[in-house]
């Protein structure tokens, strides 16, 4: 419990050092470092680290024929087979993935389990923490999307109208937009899962805490951005362009929580490559995902398995043919 403890609180305190580094940074004056180098740095990181991980992932031999699955796999004829818990075509994979990518859907089948009486299991899907999973990270998606009209001139309607939808309730809650509220709920909601059960507790290490601490500290920036804060949108569009071209040049009128929230977003894309973010790419690359079932139909050969000089029991007998009949024991071949 004590472990536990600290995990969050050192998590905790390593945002708010952050927080009061961006702070301090930006009361000295040295906005090219905030607005520029540390931006640049961290996208030269993400890139390298990025593309390092998933070509070492994409080398990586698959000894054994392991796609994790739980239907019928494809045999006789007259055997029902089920083509996306158990894919034996290409199809099915991608189906499966697909489910798996836009609707997580392995979080509904037997994540929680419960004793009920005596040697008698439950198994049962977790509800809410597929709820909380979706609504995070649909939200992160959709607000990606809306920052692509920061990075594209002219703007696509598709961005526009995802905006616009977003922001339908505008005229009952004044400059927010539905994922900002949702992603904050569903960011309090991991948060908390992790720190009052004592199961997912016991499993968190401080790296969770604070992925979980750096998004909601980007989330709340944006809030207030948004709500308070205000900044001039034409010229973070400008800043934008500029570092796109890679003619950057500092926006105006935009303020201290705009450089803090750039801060955060710049750790958060520095720290991807080297964190449990990368399940994002990984999950393409996992041999228990993206492999056919067809074991029963198609051999599996280990790439691992190098060429190997073998000595038969048939050329050991005629090596030493003339010992063994000394000694009096039989031979195969006389």
């Amino acid at each position: 419990m004590w472990i536990d403890k600290m995990g969050v609180s050192y998590s905790l305190l390593t945002v708010v050092v952050l927080l009061f580094i961006s702070i301090g940074v930006w009361g000295i004056g040295w906005y090219s470092l905030l607005g520029v180098a540390i931006p640049y740095m961290a996208m030269i990181f993400f890139v390298a680290g990025f593309l390092y991980r998933v070509l070492r992932w994409a080398g990586s031999p698959v000894p054994f024929h392991i796609p994790t699955v739980c239907g019928q796999q494809k045999s006789l004829p007259w055997i029902k087979s089920n083509p996306i818990d158990s894919p034996y075509t290409t199809k099915g994979v991608v189906t499966r993935l697909a489910l798996e990518i836009l609707f997580f859907r392995s979080l509904l089948k037997n994540e929680k389990v419960e004793l009920r009486e005596a040697y008698k299991l439950l198994y049962k899907p977790n509800t809410y923490l597929w709820l909380g999973a979706m609504a995070f990270h649909w939200s992160l998606l959709i607000i990606l999307f809306r920052h692509l009209r920061f990075f594209l001139e002219p703007v696509p309607g598709v961005v526009i109208s995802i905006q616009w939808l977003d922001s339908i309730f505008q005229g009952l809650i004044p400059a927010l937009y539905i994922t900002d509220i949702l992603i904050l709920i569903s960011l309090a909601f991991l948060f908390f899962r992790r720190v009052i059960s004592s199961q997912i507790r016991y499993l968190s290490l401080p790296s969770d805490y604070f992925v979980i601490l750096l998004l909601a500290g980007i989330a709340i920036s944006g809030v207030l951005m948004q709500l308070f804060f205000r900044a001039d949108l034409v010229q973070v569009k400008t800043w934008v362009m500029g570092m796109i071209r890679f003619h950057p040049t500092l926006p105006q009128g935009v303020g201290l929580v705009f450089y803090i929230h750039l801060f955060f977003v710049s750790l958060l894309i520095a720290y991807f490559p080297i964190s449990k973010l990368m399940h994002m790419p990984g999950i393409f690359l996992s041999p228990t995902r993206n492999l056919t079932n067809t074991s029963r139909n198609h051999r599996h050969i280990n790439p691992w398995d190098a060429p190997v000089k073998v000595h038969t029991y048939e050329e050991w007998e005629e090596e030493f043919r003339e010992a063994i009949k000394e000694v009096g024991l039989p031979l195969d071949k006389e």
